[in-house]
């Protein structure tokens, strides 16, 4: 597969990367991209420069691509959200996409496929309420913003290009996403829920989210929002239970929501919120989970950084 990759130096896209025999990349530092890439890869990637806030993509970018994954915009996780931050969330993602769209209206023979990114929070907060691809929006900030970078991306359908939006939930994996923040305190042994800890966390393995997004791309019947979670999501408490068994480690100190609002501003919020998410449209169409137990994907996860850790530790004997 030729495959066009935004956000492909990011945690799941350097996962992805390595499941397409030929990427070409779109990256705002073309000359960084290119060398990181070749120390994660080992592989010369083709990479254009493109800053998605600014102008389209090259249309040479497109050329002969099967596919395009776009998973590029500000993260949500990393600093406070202030009026500055919310801004660049959302305009990294609504403006990216328009843009590439754009691109997309200048070619004469066009990738059929675009996958685009999106994430659970467009359903915002809804206590113990099951959430599948037919649910409503919610209405807070993070809700607002996937339903205008879903749009934008939607905008490519009348091209001819059918159209994905991989609803991304919590992000698990060695080397990055949600978990990376996490392991410190619980490693220290001040770990704890967040909360009350009765809120649904929609966890994802990163191995089944690119799974979901290369089954959603081969998958002509797949259209619109795919909710790439696990299927069984779980409480924070027992989210907090099992990490913290899974690292021999206590987990008694809870976050209280004020402490989480004086640390992180409005993004508190984000962590507090409860999310029962649900994969129907990945399970009806065929797509096969690796990780549908947490436990067991969180000990993939910690065995793969130790063998990490033993090893750049045998390379810095050397």
């Amino acid at each position: 597969m030729r495959a066009v990759i935004t956000g492909a130096t990011g945690f799941v896209g350097k996962k992805l990367l390595a499941h397409i025999d030929e990427p070409v990349v779109l990256s705002r530092d073309p000359a960084r991209a290119r060398n990181s890439l070749k120390q994660s890869t080992g592989r010369d990637i083709e990479v254009y420069g493109w800053d998605p806030a600014s102008a389209p993509p090259s249309p040479m970018a497109f050329h002969g691509a099967d596919a395009i994954f776009h998973l590029a915009g500000e993260s949500v996780g990393e600093g406070r959200w202030t009026a500055k931050k919310k801004w660049r969330i959302r305009e990294s993602r609504v403006a990216g996409t328009e843009h590439l769209v754009a691109a997309l209206k200048t070619l004469d023979k066009r990738p059929p496929v675009l996958v685009s990114a999106s994430a659970v929070g467009i359903y915002g907060s809804r206590g113990d309420e099951i959430l599948d691809e037919t649910a409503s929006p919610g209405k807070d900030f993070l809700s607002e913003v996937c339903e205008a970078w879903e749009s934008a991306s939607q905008a490519a359908k009348p091209l001819g290009v059918r159209v994905v939006n991989p609803r991304l939930g919590i992000v698990l994996g060695d080397g990055g996403g949600a978990l990376a923040k996490m392991l410190l305190p619980f490693k220290l042994g001040v770990g704890g829920r967040l909360g009350n800890g009765r809120q649904w966390m929609p966890w994802v393995h990163v191995a089944d989210v690119v799974g979901i997004l290369l089954h959603a791309a081969k998958n002509a019947e797949i259209e619109g929002p795919i909710n790439t979670v696990s299927p069984n999501p779980v409480t924070n408490r027992d989210f907090t239970r099992i990490l913290a068994a899974a690292l021999h480690r206590p987990a008694i100190f809870p976050a209280p929501p004020f402490g989480l609002r004086l640390m992180l501003g409005e993004f508190a919020d984000v962590l507090l919120g409860s999310q029962r998410v649900v994969p129907r449209v990945a399970e009806r169409t065929g797509y096969t989970f690796r990780y549908t137990d947490l436990a067991a994907a969180l000990q993939s996860i910690l065995h793969e950084q130790q063998a990490e850790t033993g090893k750049a530790a045998a390379q810095g004997h050397h």
